[in-house]
């Protein structure tokens, strides 16, 4: 896999190796703790424990010309890296898969930059300056709950999800306030990847729309405040107009599309809302009878009929999970995303964007290297397998008796 990223998307390995830390004369150099934790992250050992277990492998010879660092160490060296010169291998590697025309745009040509907060740690006892606070209620009454929390980037086109960004949220603001940091960031980094923003129903907010048009893109919310006028005058007037039929992975959607509409009067603006109804049809086990689910989504955009029809909108909006199922979902469960290896504010986002760039390297090898006929046989997670068998695999074996 390494060798396929050499040729493919740049030697990843040797960029993760050129990250620098705060130490002025180290004697373990950063390179090879930089290289550890990202071999790390990409057999998905989970943690410094499973790390150092797997100490005596060839394997790490093979990457690091010697074995890898103490937990303590690799700790202590991530609280001191850059985060932007990880920031900068992630804009690297989209480089290389977009010159190899490996991140190909969907069918109606609009590729989306999808925003969302994620919480990756919440706890009682252990905390660090980092942590954000809130009161919760227990059976034993209120306590004080420290957690973190922070907005991830990705970007979604025909069959891919890159990660490229994330913003810590600081105590004392929202969730859109690191959400307009992080926008800023992305759009001066990636200035020509996508073209509409997509977000959650919590994004629905002027200061919001005004910044993504600010930067020249457009913008599309999931619309689920039933009390403005805004939700209510769609509403009312989907009910005046015939919706339009499609299929859509297996569903059938009626979509109600209005444009004009300008009852969002602190946008300043008029926006369209598209509204459907989607069945999903389900065939029971138990009887063998086919169920019919119903579902209604509601979305607010800046995008025009002309550039993006009703089906497109629709489509834009459901890409938004795929940050949450091909990203924070699989991460956590798959990739443990969420594990604190290290309780400090640096070394949690150093992680986790070493993480996201395993994830990011993963995911092109398993769609670009492997053949169609090889790629249905074996799933994301069997590779990932194998790539941590080559670590396990590589470890001697005691003497029998």
């Amino acid at each position: 896999m390494l060798g396929w990223t050499r040729k493919v998307c740049g030697d990843v390995l040797a960029g993760v190796g050129a990250l620098t830390d705060a130490r002025d004369e180290p004697r373990i150099p950063t390179a090879r703790v930089a290289k550890t934790l990202f071999v790390m992250t990409l057999a998905r050992l989970g943690s410094f424990n499973a790390l150092e277990q797997t100490s005596g492998s060839r394997a790490w010879r093979a990457v690091l010309d010697g074995g890898p660092p103490s937990a303590d160490t690799l700790g202590r060296v991530a609280s001191g890296m850059r985060p932007d010169e990880l920031r900068a291998q992630l804009r690297r590697l989209y480089s290389r898969l977009k010159r190899n025309k490996a991140l190909p745009a969907p069918w109606h040509g609009l590729v989306s930059l999808v925003l969302d907060g994620h919480e990756s740690t919440a706890s009682y006892l252990r905390t660090c300056p980092g942590c954000l606070t809130r009161t919760v209620r227990t059976a034993a009454g209120e306590r004080e709950q420290r957690y973190h929390r922070y907005v991830a980037a990705s970007l979604v086109g025909e069959g891919f999800h890159v990660f490229v960004d994330l913003e810590d949220l600081v105590p004392g603001e929202d969730e859109v306030a690191a959400a307009l940091r992080l926008l800023a960031r992305v759009r001066a980094a990636y200035p020509r990847a996508y073209d509409v923003v997509v977000a959650d129903a919590l994004y629905a907010q002027a200061r919001f729309f005004e910044a993504v048009l600010a930067s020249g893109k457009d913008a599309l919310v999931v619309l689920k405040q039933e009390a403005r006028d805004l939700y209510k005058d769609a509403l009312g007037l989907c009910a005046l107009t015939s919706p339009v039929a499609f299929e859509r992975d297996g569903k059938t959607l009626l979509a109600w599309d209005v444009e004009g509409l300008t009852s969002w009067p602190t946008l300043g603006r008029p926006v369209r809302v598209v509204r459907t109804t989607e069945i999903r049809r389900v065939r029971r086990q138990a009887t063998g009878e086919t169920e019919e689910l119903p579902s209604e989504w509601t979305w607010v955009t800046t995008l025009g009929k002309a550039r993006a029809p009703t089906q497109a909108v629709a489509d834009l909006g459901h890409g938004r999970w795929d940050i949450e199922n091909r990203g924070f979902n699989e991460g956590a469960n798959e990739w443990s995303l969420d594990h604190v290896y290290r309780h400090e504010p640096t070394a949690m986002r150093v992680i986790a964007l070493l993480t996201m760039l395993a994830m990011n390297v993963l995911h092109a090898f398993h769609r670009l290297n492997l053949k169609p006929a090889l790629r249905r046989r074996w799933s994301l997670r069997h590779v990932a397998r194998m790539v941590a068998a080559a670590v396990y695999g590589a470890l001697p074996h005691a003497a029998p008796g």
